[in-house]
């Protein structure tokens, strides 16, 4: 009689969006981007997913930490804020969502494991990013998180400079984005993204050959 094979280990580990993700303003709106890879365990079970969720129109997040506890946030928010849109009238404030995201992830803390980078335009303050983390709100001009993010921050410090154009931002977040991948092996596949400003969001997938290289041969 044949025994049973064992189960794969990676079966019984927690999903992770081990990753890189990063939004930064420009002068009219916001660039995000993120690698595809998720893993579990040290298997990689999805190369594709795409980590840019949308909160509302203009309103994106980036996701990283556990993939089913970031897009539980996310698509709670996402309902809140269409709730919140209706009773005021008028599109939500991206403030707003960052401050849900903010409230949902402090509430739940001992119980979620995920860090999402909120950013967008809206009517009052044009484009913005904020970093939301077990109960921090804090807008910055450009934020970077997951398991990339350590290898990264010499080279975004290095290379961010303020009142950068919007062409400009989309090239430093590919750049940043190539970077990662290159150094981390939780981050990979296809680069994502999304570029929203007044007129709208404008969302491009990249994929990992047509990156720039940092260690040509």
């Amino acid at each position: 009689m044949l025994e049973e094979s064992p189960e794969p280990s990676w079966l019984s580990e927690e999903v992770k969006t081990g990753t890189t993700i990063i939004a930064i303003e420009f002068d009219g709106g916001v660039v995000l981007g993120s690698d595809s890879r998720v893993s579990a365990g040290e298997s990689v079970v999805n190369r594709v997913m795409n980590k840019l969720s949308p909160l509302h129109d203009k309103i994106y997040c980036a996701l990283s930490g556990s993939a089913a506890d970031a897009q539980t946030i996310a698509e709670v928010v996402n309902y809140q804020l269409d709730v919140h849109s209706i009773e005021i009238g008028e599109e939500p404030l991206v403030r707003s969502a960052a401050t849900l995201v903010k409230n949902i992830s402090y509430k739940y803390k001992e119980e979620l494991s995920a860090h999402l980078i909120v950013a967008g335009w809206d009517r009052r303050a044009g484009g913005q990013v904020f970093v939301t983390l077990d109960g921090l709100l804090c807008r910055q001009p450009f934020a970077v998180g997951g398991s990339g993010s350590s290898y990264i921050y010499g080279f975004v410090d290095a290379e961010y400079r303020a009142g950068m154009s919007r062409r400009q931002c989309q090239e430093f977040v590919v750049n940043t984005l190539s970077l990662a991948m290159s150094r981390d092996g939780s981050s990979g596949g296809v680069a994502y993204i999304v570029t929203i400003d007044k007129k709208g969001t404008e969302e491009k997938c990249i994929l990992g050959n047509e990156l720039p290289t940092f260690f040509d041969n």
